[in-house]
């Protein structure tokens, strides 16, 4: 399996230090990872350094590290989760966009849309906050220019509903012998010791490529029993977390 890297929750207010550390081990193994930005964020649970850089400083960041090869996503509009729906892919049962009406979730994408590009960034791909997104989302995302998603399951990226999916990592260490492409998601704002650690010991061991290289891999086609076999995979690992915690 190779695997490409993910680092949600990036926004001017994150841990930094945290956030350095990954990126440096992740220089080290010469991988480029997709960067999902905040543009609006007002989730409290992602501000944890609001001292040591302006937003001048993060926009000039991001340009800087899309030149180094990263790619950017949109993450969002604010990160905050007002409703209690998990979606289309419920590995959680609560959004930032599913549940809401049409009009709603394409006036917040637009809004995050709109301050990316006034700070000259622009992309066609949509992260999810919480992974949870619906069929209004999609439609709102594809009347605004996105056309690729990292999320849902798979071993190498499909197209659906006229989108293309990367899939994300359900069980890494059980899918890393299989044949085929994968996600591992970061969240460098809640990272522990064990975490750096564990990711230290997968970039150095495992067939690692940059989420560019990711982009350019020819998706399949997936219908309806692939979507079927999705959501029932992402409700049973939202059911297992539920339980264990």
């Amino acid at each position: 399996m190779k695997i490409a890297v993910r680092m949600d929750d990036i926004a001017p207010e994150m841990d930094w230090a945290k956030w350095e550390r990954a990126d440096r081990i992740l220089r080290e193994h010469h991988i480029t990872p997709l960067l999902g930005v905040v543009p609006d964020n007002r989730d409290p649970n992602l501000i944890k350094d609001k001292e040591s850089h302006s937003q001048e400083f993060f926009w000039d960041f991001l340009h800087k590290c899309r030149k180094e090869g990263y790619v950017l996503a949109l993450h969002g509009c604010s990160h905050v989760y007002d409703t209690k729906k998990g979606g289309m892919f419920p590995l959680n049962s609560f959004s930032e966009f599913a549940g809401h009406p049409y009009e709603k979730q394409y006036e917040r994408l637009a809004h995050g849309k709109e301050i990316l590009e006034q700070h000259g960034i622009h992309t066609d791909i949509f992260m999810a906050p919480a992974h949870s997104y619906d069929c209004n989302t999609l439609k709102a995302l594809h009347e605004l220019g996105f056309h690729r998603m990292t999320d849902g399951f798979g071993r190498k990226p499909y197209v659906y509903q006229g989108m293309t999916f990367y899939p994300i990592a359900h069980h890494l260490e059980k899918q890393w012998n299989q044949e085929g492409y994968t996600t591992y998601v970061l969240h460098t704002n809640t990272m522990e010791e064990k975490d750096f650690e564990r990711l230290e010991r997968i970039v150095s061991g495992r067939d690692m490529i940059s989420y560019r290289d990711y982009l350019q891999v020819e998706p399949a086609q997936a219908g309806i029993f692939h979507h079927l076999w999705e959501f029932g995979m992402a409700k049973a690992k939202h059911v297992i977390v539920q339980i264990r915690s």
